[in-house]
């Protein structure tokens, strides 16, 4: 690998790492969120896509125009459905039903799932070492969440609905992840995304206009309001600019290893709010997480090579 693809390779870990911690602290905000009642999971959903939909059309005003092929349409209203809507979607709604610990245990699938459908979609190769590392990355975070004492104060109990949404939730995102990465190659990530989150929010606007309409807005907690903010400048404006971009130079493998580091920080969160202790446990389960990644990151078809689904591996 050359000194240019190095550097790129570098952008899209630096993206990948950054939009999965955001994630990270994505799931606590939201379990207060839905915790406070005064917001359906639908609500927010469009609050999501409108906010961050007029941020990223405000800063294509800024960017030389590009314009996107007719043809090219619906496809990106099936990234939305498959990379926005569906996940979103699920997540806001389970993490009603779950526990944030429960609910990062289950997510721990999603790069297992992508794998095979990179494979599947964009014939990317199993290879030994990407297996071990997703492997070896999946045992350090099972081993992680099962060796925390992770306190839930809402005393919620995870229920089987909020296990199935969870798993259709990394469902549809190893989907998006594993199809769409050729045709988000061809065009600049804030183009891509503005279309994304305008499809979005159309498509979620027949559902939730009546729940928008009945919200008490001024019985809204500041502290929720705050929570809403985070979640549509960072949870979703940044962290869906940052995820295509890393899209562009990573494998989708490798791409949704950098998944793993939310229960690492939820763990971390739980230590520094004294629900949780350190531990040699949790020093050498996070070893293992990222372990795992530079495992997959060795692996000759994780390197990003050409976009191209049938190119062969360099």
């Amino acid at each position: 690998m050359n000194r240019k693809q190095t550097g790129h390779t570098g952008i899209g870990h630096l993206a990948g790492f950054a939009a999965y911690a955001i994630f990270g602290f994505n799931i606590i905000f939201c379990k207060d969120i839905a915790n406070g009642g005064v917001l359906p999971p639908i609500a927010l959903f469009t609050f999501r896509a409108l906010g961050a939909g007029l941020l990223f059309w405000l800063l294509s005003l800024f960017l030389p125009k590009e314009k996107v092929a007719a043809k090219d349409f619906p496809a990106i209203l099936g990234a939305s459905l498959l990379g926005l809507f569906v996940p979103q979607m699920t997540f806001l709604t389970a993490i009603g039903r779950t526990s944030p610990m429960d609910l990062s245990v289950i997510n721990t699938i999603t790069p297992i799932m992508t794998m095979f459908f990179a494979a599947i979609f964009l014939h990317e190769p199993i290879t030994f070492k990407k297996a071990g590392g997703v492997i070896v990355s999946f045992t350090g975070v099972i081993f992680l969440i099962f060796q925390s004492i992770h306190i839930n104060n809402t005393g919620a109990q995870t229920s089987p609905s909020g296990v199935l949404l969870v798993i259709l939730n990394s469902l549809s995102f190893a989907l998006y992840l594993g199809i769409f990465r050729p045709l988000i190659s061809r065009y600049r990530v804030v183009t891509f995304m503005k279309w994304m989150f305008l499809f979005s929010f159309l498509i979620s606007l027949p559902f939730s206009a009546h729940s928008i309409a009945s919200i008490e807005y001024r019985d809204i907690p500041t502290q929720i309001l705050w929570e809403v903010g985070y979640l549509i400048l960072f949870a979703t404006f940044f962290a869906y600019f940052l995820i295509p971009l890393s899209q562009k130079h990573l494998r989708p493998t490798l791409i949704s290893m950098y998944g793993y580091l939310q229960p690492i920080i939820a763990t971390s969160i739980s230590i520094a709010t004294g629900m949780d202790k350190l531990s040699w446990q949790k020093i050498c389960a996070a070893l293992m997480v990222f372990a795992g990644v530079a495992i997959v990151n060795q692996s000759r078809a994780a390197q990003p090579a050409d976009i191209s689904p049938t190119v062969e591996e360099s």
